[in-house]
């Protein structure tokens, strides 16, 4: 049985308030690098989910960087480092250094990855590793498979590459599940989630993430080795999903929802609900108790919030009762 820890608690809920609340006094900066018209400023309106950035410049109408904030956000929009004044190009590199992402545009229905792109990129990476390549426009394309391959050789297959269509919006869910994982390492990630307008997809994919840890620590043979680092992986996640959707959880309703998670009888009926539900959750199938508990927790946060419910321990219980019946 796994056995919920007070002081653990307090000290696990102190702590994840005090890292989301130092995200939040911060800022992103975004260098966007491509050729004009490949796709930038329509990729971030599609990332944040709102008109941010000025879309369709014609063929050399881009001559300057153009800076656009979004609640907090920075996002700059070069002109290309080929661009015929030569101080237009100087000035997207003074962007390289203090970008916390750069997204390197290629145009899938051109020609990907020229001389002059290869060029410009080694440069960029002498003074930044953190790039995400975007192949933008697979919608006008063929042969992505083959375009990605042929990238990621001459890229040396280390950095990640996001087949997009800025157009449809196909794959923009993967493209911010990358500049997650680079914002998470600078301690980042919850600004960028708690900005932009998506938010369905970032919490399926922290829930399967928190889900997954807690079923290692579930597997660990040391008895009761896991009571510590479960509560600290729940009370992190609810704060996180909180933050994400702009729901304050208190400490009080914190502790509640975590007591019902852990002492709560989470079967595999009920698991195998959830599993259903969220996008991913399968990969966690084998995570046991622990995970599923988890699993199961973090769905019902996300119904709650998306549903404008107000989740306690007796809705919390509803829920499970729910999901087992429809078993």
């Amino acid at each position: 049985m796994i056995q919920f820890n007070e002081e653990e608690f307090d000290n696990a809920y102190e702590t994840e308030i005090k890292l989301v609340n130092d995200q939040l006094g911060k800022e992103i900066v975004f260098a966007m690098i491509g050729d004009v018209n490949s796709g930038k400023s329509s990729t971030i309106n599609k990332l944040v989910g709102a008109e941010v950035a000025k879309v369709g410049a014609k063929p050399g109408e881009t001559v300057e960087i153009d800076r656009y904030s979004y609640k907090g956000i920075i996002f700059a929009d070069t002109p290309g480092l080929d661009d015929i004044n030569k101080k237009n190009s100087e000035e997207t590199y003074k962007f390289y250094k203090e970008a916390d992402i750069i997204l390197f545009f290629l145009n899938a229905a051109g020609t990907v990855f020229s001389a002059g792109e290869k060029k410009s990129f080694d440069e960029i990476k002498k003074v930044n590793k953190n790039i995400i390549i975007v192949l933008n426009k697979i919608d006008a394309a063929d042969d992505i498979a083959d375009l990605v391959s042929y990238i990621r050789k001459h890229s040396k297959n280390k950095f990640d590459i996001v087949p997009i269509s800025s157009r449809t919006g196909e794959n923009i869910d993967e493209l911010r599940g990358a500049i997650l994982d680079i914002l998470k390492r600078k301690k980042k990630d919850i600004l960028f989630t708690k900005k932009i307008k998506e938010k369905s997809a970032i919490a399926n994919k922290w829930i399967v993430a928190a889900a997954t840890s807690a079923g290692a620590v579930g597997a660990t043979p040391i008895p009761g080795s896991d009571i510590v680092p479960i509560t600290g992986i729940q009370v992190g996640l609810m704060v996180k999903l909180a933050t994400l959707y702009e729901k304050p959880i208190s400490k009080e309703r914190a502790k509640e929802l975590t007591i019902t998670s852990l002492t709560g009888n989470v079967g595999k009926s009920l698991f195998r609900q959830v599993v259903k539900l969220i996008p991913g959750a399968g990969s966690v199938a084998g995570a046991g108790v622990a995970g599923g508990m988890t699993l199961t927790l973090g769905y019902a946060l996300k119904y709650a919030y998306e549903n404008d419910i107000n989740l306690d321990a007796e809705t919390l219980g509803y829920l499970y009762k729910a999901y087992k019946k429809a078993d």
